[in-house]
């Protein structure tokens, strides 16, 4: 069955093509949904951000109480996705919305502002992160960072061109490895707590408790780092396609998801705070390295390197899952693009898209190795970008709604559009916070905010040259 034109006919785009065709199959189970979406989420932010939510909220009650609306602000935004995702079950996710919604100018920026820095650049900085860490655990001279992390984008590059099934098989294991490492954290808390580690470490500050309401622009940057730990279950919709059993079974994997995630953070923080107390927290610049120190001595500050090099592989080897199929389904819609639109069926997943992928990541690894703390900071500076299109496709769902209602929906998010309209509200104020951050940056000279516009530029010149190259066959899109 040939590839099928959606535009002309959009009820298509749930039939999908038959497996001929090369198309993603349903072979991942509930658990390797949670796995990979508690992998991409959970990475090194939970060991950094508790400390600064700490001083910004300035009492106990009140950080509890952020890190748990970081948790129903999650869930609020999975809700949407899950309608989105059931109704349109496809391997380009977020890409896939916006293009319904948007049409294919927009679903391709999106997509060019993923492939070059929301994941590529999301792998690479991750990557140094693992390097950064393994360097503690064991050191390889001067050059250990940037080989740690360019053997970690190869050796999961090639993990994930086994197939689907050995990447997931891998995610598995990893985000068990890191569920177990935060565990550890928490029994470092209770130990503390049960007279044990040294004196200073065990004592607990409760000056916080009762202080009075911190200032509402505090609360709103401490929301800020909350969501940005949180952030990333909306790339479950990418692997919607893939998951067997009814489309209900999205909605489960990211409720399910979140809910074990908003737990595990909130007895991390408990930890920390019954460790360090708040004051404790809010002064310390590696919070989970303290408290682990102080409970079991020197090997305490091993441990926590290495789990923090393991949630790190945990997020790149989630995100190179999901990533992926981002390229496949730009190759399904771009004739120029058509050598990404290939999926191997027998290893379940689109193996040139994973290829490019990895070299893009490790090609942006060679660039931080020569602009180092450089590069962090040019990735950091393209937040705007990701919660620009986040805004869009948290819309899409209004959009989606009122211009296709004939279109099957075995989920619909409760209290519509109220729930939508909170969720895109929050998105909004991320990109207002993210906008007033990088305005107020400078990096090689230049204000920081040109550079997520740069990112955009350079799309629009890739889309400019797309639409006018003659085309040699009708854009085609294969969806699942």
């Amino acid at each position: 069955m040939p590839p099928v034109d959606t535009a002309a006919h959009p009820a298509a785009a749930e039939a999908g093509p038959s497996p001929a065709s090369g198309a993603p199959r349903a072979v991942l189970d509930l658990r390797h949904a949670i796995a990979i979406i508690v992998g991409v989420v959970i990475g090194a932010g939970i060991f950094k951000a508790p400390s600064l939510v700490a001083g910004m909220a300035g009492s106990a009650p009140w950080m509890f109480g952020l890190w748990l609306a970081g948790g129903l602000v999650s869930l609020a935004g999975a809700l949407c996705y899950a309608e989105l995702a059931t109704a349109y079950p496809h391997a380009g996710g977020d890409y896939h919305f916006l293009h319904r919604a948007y049409g294919r100018g927009v679903s391709f920026l999106y997509a060019w502002a993923r492939f070059s820095v929301i994941t590529a650049g999301s792998i690479a900085l991750l990557a140094f992160v693992f390097g950064d860490y393994m360097q503690q655990v064991l050191p390889l001279g001067p050059w250990g960072p940037s080989l740690y992390a360019a053997a970690a984008v190869v050796v999961l590059t090639a993990v994930n061109l086994r197939g689907i099934r050995a990447g997931a098989a891998t995610q598995g294991w990893l985000t068990a490895l890191e569920v177990g490492g935060l565990l550890a954290i928490v029994v470092a808390g209770l130990w503390l707590l049960a007279g044990g580690g040294d004196d200073a470490t065990r004592e607990i500050v409760e000056s916080g408790v009762g202080a009075p309401r911190p200032a509402l622009g505090a609360l709103g940057m401490a929301m800020v780092f909350v969501l940005l730990t949180y952030g990333g279950w909306n790339e479950a919709a990418y692997i919607s396609a893939e998951l067997k059993g009814s489309r209900r079974n999205m909605l489960r994997a990211l409720v399910l998801s979140i809910a074990l995630i908003t737990a595990l953070y909130l007895v991390v923080v408990w930890a920390y705070w019954q460790g360090l107390g708040l004051d404790g927290m809010a002064q310390s610049d590696a919070v989970a390295a303290e408290l682990l120190q102080g409970a079991f001595g020197p090997p305490g500050a091993t441990a926590i390197a290495a789990l923090v090099a393991v949630a790190s592989l945990t997020s790149i080897n989630a995100t190179m899952i999901v990533g992926a199929r981002t390229n496949f389904a730009v190759g399904c819609d771009w004739p120029a693009l058509a050598r990404l639109a290939h999926w191997d069926e027998q290893r379940g997943t689109p193996t040139r898209g994973v290829w490019v992928q990895g070299l893009v990541s490790l090609l942006l690894v060679g660039v931080g190795t020569w602009a180092g703390g450089g590069f962090k900071s040019m990735v950091e500076f393209t937040a705007p970008v990701f919660w620009l299109f986040f805004l869009l496709a948290g819309l899409s769902l209004i959009v989606l709604r009122r211009r296709e209602p004939q279109v099957e929906r075995p989920f619909k998010v409760p209290l519509y559009p109220l729930l939508p309209l909170a969720f895109c509200a929050v998105c909004a104020g991320m990109l207002w916070s993210s906008l007033s951050y990088v305005y107020s940056r400078q990096l090689g000279g230049f204000n920081a905010a040109w550079i997520g516009v740069g990112v955009l530029a350079v799309g629009a010149v890739l889309l400019a040259a797309l639409q006018a190259a003659p085309p040699n066959a009708t854009p085609t899109r294969r969806v699942s």
